[in-house]
């Protein structure tokens, strides 16, 4: 997560107005490809970008929108279909809850690597390709004769949909370098809006769709989707910048570190297989674990150019708290919306089509206060609120019974759907704080795979309190876990010193 010295281009930095009371801009340097400096801070009160001002047009948005929906739709759309599915091939929840952490698997590691690719060579390749890849993935699931069918599905659904979000950021990033202006805040916050409004109303679309066309329509839907977005980006994305040459004219080489890559790889595939069956926990993964550890820290610090810069999160503690406290906020929530939705239809007796309906208030929350988390300024209130609300929804979970009214269902729902919109703009907000300009893409990878990782201890904690069946014992265990982790979390966000008085 490095780069290269900037090129003159734009006005500097420090010849944009600022927010008041905000740190005086330091130089960045630009990604490899851009022959233009980093983009400028974000704008003061009342100078926020318009939607149409030249560079930032609908057309360059809108196949960004619709490319950055289609992982976490994806990855809360099968919530509602986990049953259908294990009822046709005659298996249990700890089985189906590989499809979920098979895909967060796979978008924890190609998160940051899609994005360090997007940063070096070019963010409108990579978006492209990881469609084309999202095409594939629909096809085989529509079509899948065997529950393994359904796995390779989801593992490449995972890799196509990590690319749109932090190529996405870096389209943003290198438009601003071109026209010299920072990315207009209401562009970010439909980003953000996409992902968190198609999270929230996927175990409704899920339901819904198990319950028209079965429960392959999960499937099948990303396909003419991804299409869309394909045809979108070739026409209105513009062409990736030429990478700079060398002195003598030639093209440098590209510095991928693909050993990097590797070891990262590696040490979190062996991370999650340890947390997939926390049941029989094979303790010997450990070992393995340390040492690629170890192996991918000692190469990181000794590589001018690593990928993943420990050097830069060692001392920007606010960005890595911001992480932390993004994958333990997402652990929580995923567990509602797999534990909660799994125990709506095997506990209670509803429908694929009705557990998506009880959801609703939660979608309907989780996109109402997205857009509010969006418009507001700060980011350690919104984010101490959301902490409270995710502590006593998991509080509320550990007293319902088969006998609970359906108000208090809904009611549950409703408070996991706010603070999910809260969080999700507030830590991307910190994350564009925090973050080195350069290297935006492969620091939004890195975030979504705090947020995976969170996701698979979660789909963990599912089976491990469920085992082959949802019932209110195993509710109970797991709400119990997330109140405790609710709590830790409030003090994290509580005590976070960076986070007072950003805006």
């Amino acid at each position: 997560m490095t780069g290269r010295d900037p090129v003159p281009a734009i006005p500097p930095a420090s010849a944009i107005p600022q927010p008041p009371h905000a740190p005086a801009p330091a130089p960045a340097p630009a990604s490899p490809h851009v022959p233009a400096s980093a983009p400028a801070p974000a704008p003061g009160p009342g100078q926020e970008a318009r939607d149409d001002v030249p560079g930032f047009s609908g057309r360059l948005t809108a196949p960004l929108l619709i490319g950055s929906l289609l992982n976490p739709l994806n990855t809360t759309m099968i919530s509602t279909a986990l049953v259908a599915i294990g009822h046709h091939f005659d298996i249990g929840a700890a089985d189906t809850a590989w499809l979920i952490s098979v895909l967060y698997l796979a978008s924890a590691v190609a998160q940051p690597v899609l994005g360090k690719l997007a940063d070096v060579l070019g963010p409108r390749r990579v978006f492209l390709v990881g469609l084309l890849v999202v095409i594939a993935s629909g096809l085989v699931g529509t079509v899948a004769p065997s529950f393994g069918w359904l796995i390779v599905s989801r593992l490449l659904l995972g890799i196509g949909t990590s690319a749109a979000y932090p190529a996405a950021m870096a389209v943003l990033r290198d438009e601003s370098a071109r026209i010299g202006r920072a990315t207009p805040r209401s562009v970010l916050a439909r980003l953000s809006f996409a992902a968190l409004g198609s999270a929230a109303v996927g175990p409704t679309l899920g339901g819904l769709l198990v319950m028209v066309v079965g429960w392959r329509g999960i499937f099948a839907v990303n396909v003419p989707v991804a299409l869309i977005a394909f045809g979108a980006a070739l026409l209105w994305i513009p062409a990736d910048p030429p990478r700079r040459r060398a002195a003598d004219g030639s093209t440098p080489r590209l510095d991928l570190d693909p050993l990097g890559i590797a070891l990262f790889t590696a040490a979190l595939t062996v991370l999650v297989f340890f947390l997939l069956d926390l049941a029989h926990p094979m303790w010997w993964l450990l070992a393995p674990f340390a040492v690629l550890g170890a192996a991918l820290v000692r190469w990181q610090l000794r590589r001018p150019n690593p990928f993943i810069d420990l050097r830069m999160l060692a001392g920007n503690a606010a960005l890595s708290r911001t992480y932390l406290r993004h994958g333990v906020s997402y652990l929580l929530i995923y567990c509602v919306m797999y534990g909660y939705t799994q125990w709506l239809e095997e506990a209670r007796g509803y429908s694929s089509g009705h557990t998506g309906l009880l959801m609703l208030p939660m979608s309907v929350a989780a996109l109402v206060c997205s857009l509010l988390g969006a418009r507001t300024k700060g980011i350690r209130g919104p984010l101490t609120l959301a902490c409270v609300l995710l502590t006593a929804g998991a509080g509320l979970l550990m007293f319902l019974s088969g006998d609970t009214p359906l108000a208090v269902l809904l009611l549950a729902g409703a408070c996991f759907g706010i603070p999910q919109g809260l969080i999700g703009t507030s830590n991307q907000a910190a994350v564009q704080a925090y973050a080195p300009a350069e290297s935006i893409g492969s620091a939004a990878g890195l975030q979504r795979t705090a947020q995976y990782i969170g996701a698979i201890t979660a789909s963990s904690l599912i089976a491990l309190a469920y085992g082959q069946s949802a019932g209110d014992r195993g509710l109970h265990l797991m709400a119990g876990v997330a109140a405790v982790l609710g709590v830790l979390l409030i003090v994290l966000t509580v005590t976070d010193r960076a986070l007072r008085g950003r805006t």
